[in-house]
């Protein structure tokens, strides 16, 4: 643990012309007096730090000492390309490794360029989870991140739907994605490849076995193809109806997008209102209440009739209310 803390040290100091012990005990996750001692054992191991005493003084490398130890472990290398989401590293256990990886970039850079992490961090952030919802990390999420990460078995009990049942899955995690801050590993089972969501994982076991990795497998197309197959799957129902022009403008942000997309390209031209007719692909009866009422007098329900007359009591007693 102290090893890995010297080396950090160095590699701060080696991409700033110099820091002071406040700020190397706040990076370090320590106390200024341990930062002392640390710079007094890399002294005595040979490496050039010199302290500077008084109020703006601090600790510099002496003579552009330059250390070998930049070069980027295989966690660090992997975890960098993830620099810009910061959360799920974290998430995912590889917070160290990322900010391990940043330092060794920053050090081997020119002066002039060790900026550059932070100059991006202050013009780029990513929040992964959607408004109105409060993130939620699955506790199993850095075990199967690991299994990820080294290609290895996992035995798992998985929660499945809403009954609940659980059954036990041998699976070869080939990757994780994040969706709208919930997260699922795709892997294969058998000669398939399935999607699971790891909060509804009760228990997971990462096996020192490894699994052979297909090389062929491409983990955005998969993933794209399977999210595609999912809307299809639960739109079941359909409905009928009229939208004006604000209705058409606003439909995409009520209801599926794919359903809204094929309804508008096999629509006919608009009615002498402007008003379009369209065929849209629903959930459910229930699913498409919630979504139309949201548009208002923008859409009219024309079949089924059962939905129509729904709305027209929902018309009669906002009629009521605001009389």
């Amino acid at each position: 643990m102290r090893a890995a803390r010297l080396i950090r040290m160095v590699l701060l100091l080696q991409s700033r012309p110099a820091m002071t012990a406040a700020e190397l005990a706040r990076e370090l996750e320590v106390s200024e007096r341990t930062v002392t001692r640390d710079a007094q054992a890399l002294s005595e191991a040979g490496v050039p730090v010199y302290a500077d005493r008084g109020r703006a003084g601090g600790y510099r490398l002496v003579g552009g000492y330059r250390t070998h130890l930049t070069g980027l472990a295989r966690t660090e290398a992997e975890a960098l390309f993830l620099s810009g989401l910061p959360s799920a590293l974290r998430e995912m256990g590889l917070e160290d490794a990322g900010s391990a990886a940043r330092l060794k970039v920053s050090a081997a850079l020119l002066p002039s360029l060790r900026d550059a992490s932070d100059s991006a961090a202050r013009r780029f952030h990513l929040d992964a989870p959607g408004w109105y919802q409060e993130p939620v990390t699955p506790e199993l999420l850095p075990a199967v991140a690991e299994a990820v990460w080294g290609d290895r078995i996992v035995r798992a009990r998985y929660r499945r739907g809403s009954a609940g049942d659980e059954v036990e899955r041998e699976l070869a995690p080939y990757g994780l994605v994040l969706k709208a801050g919930v997260w699922y590993v795709c892997a294969r089972v058998g000669d398939d490849f399935r999607v699971y969501r790891i909060d509804r994982f009760s228990s997971v076991t990462v096996s020192g076995e490894r699994f052979e990795r297909d090389e062929d497998f491409d983990l955005p197309g998969f993933w794209d193809e399977r999210a595609a197959q999912f809307a299809r799957s639960i739109l079941r129902d359909g409905v009928t109806v009229r939208v004006s022009p604000e209705g058409v403008r606003r439909l995409p942000y009520t209801m599926d997008r794919s359903a809204v997309r094929d309804a508008l390209e096999a629509a006919g031209p608009p009615d002498a209102e402007g008003w379009l007719t369209l065929a849209l692909r629903v959930e459910s009866m229930e699913v498409a209440y919630s979504q139309l009422l949201g548009l208002g007098p923008e859409s009219e329900v024309l079949e089924p009739a059962a939905l129509r007359e729904r709305f027209a009591a929902a018309a009669e007693r906002l009629r009521e209310l605001y009389r």
